[in-house]
């Protein structure tokens, strides 16, 4: 009922920039926290950036500075602008949102995930 559709991804070299998106539609009263993870071959998924339904942000130690979170609630849309890219930020990243989806009920729903690829 909820999907969650991601965009901004691809190929770019040391130091470029890149802006994710992901979008959520369907049967939702609500959006509490969104979030952004990645997760590099051979590694475990790991949080990148969150933002809470009041804008307060956190991020990983190895992407402060670089990257930035930001919600639009209007569009239901969760955006991670990345900048100073490093090969070591190449991974698939994934959006993973909290939905209000029924009274009483929060639901966790992930993107499809982007791949992200940074080249030196």
């Amino acid at each position: 009922q909820v999907q969650l559709v991601e965009s901004g991804g691809g190929l770019v070299q040391a130091g470029g920039s890149l802006r994710l998106s992901c979008a959520a539609s369907g049967n939702i009263f609500g959006i509490d926290r969104m979030a952004w993870f990645r997760q590099a071959p051979g590694k475990q998924r790991e949080l990148v950036a969150v933002i809470t339904s009041r804008g307060r942000t956190d991020y990983q130690d190895s992407v402060q500075g670089r990257f930035t979170i930001s919600r639009d609630n209007a569009k239901n849309t969760v955006y991670l602008q990345m900048n100073s890219l490093r090969p070591e930020d190449t991974a698939v990243y994934y959006c993973n949102v909290n939905v209000f989806v029924a009274a009483g009920s929060w639901s966790g729903f992930w993107g499809q995930g982007t791949q992200v690829t940074v080249s030196s």
